[in-house]
């Protein structure tokens, strides 16, 4: 299938100059390495407690929870006392969300390890291939605390890491065109979404990001 139809129904519905100016902006390797991990571990916790819940009143709250959660320092709150996660749960500076606030201290375990493995998690990202997105978002999924559907690609998004995100109307277009004949996240639909983004990245020379937001916006304006 060729990306430039989708291109052209995104140009037809929106015109050029708002196509261009909707794209999102990729970070260099070298920007993924310079964040702290600190950074990486809150912007999954505002991922995680943005899925499912109306993302505004997170983002109202959100100087409360850099408060609550003191930074956000992974190696402190993989360990976190029990007692400590239990005085969140009822800090009114946050969500009080038990389950979402239980995620934090696996996720911080998860950063901590990939640091001891790659240096830090910028890194980690930084030596991942946008080609093997469909692969990184099973690690992701496997080894952290509810970073399945769509959550850890909104991570990857809001930090500048060049891929795409499954949004309702990427896979309506996925599956208008039969693109995409099995559940996006098993492992044949995975590999199928990104078959497609690998051909459209080869001949466009487009980053995943933008194709994502292009093949969006061919059908409404997300992605």
């Amino acid at each position: 299938m060729n990306f430039t139809y989708f291109y052209e129904q995104a140009v037809k519905r929106h015109g050029k100059p708002l196509v261009q100016q909707r794209l999102p902006k990729v970070a260099t390797a070298e920007q993924l390495v310079a964040r702290s991990d600190n950074d990486y571990l809150a912007e999954i916790t505002r991922c995680v407690f943005r899925a499912g819940f109306a993302w505004q009143v997170i983002e109202r709250k959100w100087a409360g929870f850099e408060e609550a959660f003191a930074g956000f320092l992974p190696l402190y709150w993989q360990q976190v006392p029990p007692e400590r996660l239990d005085a969140l749960a009822q800090d009114e500076r946050i969500v009080r969300n038990p389950q979402k606030i239980a995620t934090v201290p696996v996720n911080a375990r998860m950063l901590v390890d990939i640091a001891e493995q790659h240096g830090s998690f910028g890194q980690f990202l930084a030596n991942w291939p946008s080609a093997e997105q469909h692969l990184l978002l099973a690690y992701l999924k496997r080894h952290g605390a509810r970073l399945g559907g769509t959550a850890a690609q909104h991570v990857l998004r809001r930090v500048g890491w060049d891929g795409y995100i499954l949004t309702p109307d990427n896979l309506t277009a996925l599956k208008n065109h039969r693109l995409l004949d099995a559940s996006p996240y098993s492992k044949r639909g995975a590999a199928q979404i990104q078959h497609w983004f690998n051909q459209w990245h080869e001949a466009t020379g487009l980053p995943y990001s933008h194709l994502s937001r292009i093949l969006s916006m061919s059908i409404d304006v997300r992605g």
